[in-house]
């Protein structure tokens, strides 16, 4: 089972790598998505959702703040889901973070 610290660990080396990145490739197309950034935002979107639900807290729209902001916002949702989730839901979102550090490769 994963903690807090292996899903911090494994958000932090994706959002790391997307500050990071030249907008050619931020903007380039992976499967599944129109651009690399969007298919963190919307990983970013998805774990900001869990966090508000294991908080018991009503879902609400994700902002897009465009492609250089992604890693921010993968960082920030992925603090907001360690403080707040149960090991079982840490674990999905480790393998889910992976997965998509892999597609954006």
């Amino acid at each position: 089972m994963a903690d807090a610290q292996t899903l911090l660990a494994a958000v932090d080396r994706l959002a790391d790598r997307f500050r990071s990145m030249p907008q050619s490739r931020l903007l380039g197309p992976v499967p599944g998505h129109p651009t690399r950034a969007a298919a963190v935002h919307a990983l970013a979107a998805r774990l900001a959702g869990r966090a508000l639900a294991a908080a018991g807290e009503q879902d609400r729209v994700f902002p897009d703040a465009g492609a250089f902001a992604v890693g921010d916002q993968l960082a920030v949702a992925g603090r907001e889901l360690a403080a707040v989730a149960d090991a079982p839901a840490l674990a999905e979102a480790v393998a889910e973070v992976r997965g998509v550090d892999e597609l954006t490769g």
